[in-house]
C-alpha cells in the first residue's frame, strides 16, 4: 500500500532552503518516492496557512519512513531546519 509525505512549509531563507530541496529530491527518488505536489497553488481552509505545501508518494509506508530516517535525508534536513518552519506527516494510503 502506498504512503505519502505531507509537508506544510513556511520558508524563512530561500537560498538555504533551495539547498534542502536539491538534496531532499535526490533522496526521495532514491527511496522510490515521487512528488505529486511541490509548492503549487493552494488554499488553506482550516488551521495555519503555510506558503509551500508538498506531497510525495512512496511505494510503501516502510519506504516513506525509511527515507525520512535515512542518513542522507538527515543531512538534507540540516538545511531545512535553519531555513523553514515545517509540519511533516507520513500517511499510509487507503
Amino acid at each position: 500500500m502506498v504512503a505519502y509525505w505531507i509537508a506544510h512549509v513556511t520558508v524563512t531563507d530561500e537560498d538555504v532552503y533551495g539547498e534542502y530541496v536539491k538534496r531532499a529530491g535526490k533522496v526521495v527518488q532514491a527511496h522510490g518516492g515521487r512528488f505529486l505536489a511541490r509548492g503549487g497553488r493552494h488554499v488553506t481552509k482550516e488551521g495555519t496557512d503555510h506558503a509551500r505545501n508538498v506531497v510525495a508518494e512512496f511505494p510503501t509506508f516502510e519506504a516513506a519512513v525509511g527515507c525520512y530516517e535515512s542518513p542522507e535525508y538527515a543531512e538534507a534536513l540540516t538545511f531545512s531546519g535553519r531555513s523553514s518552519v515545517r509540519h511533516v506527516s507520513i500517511v499510509e494510503g487507503a
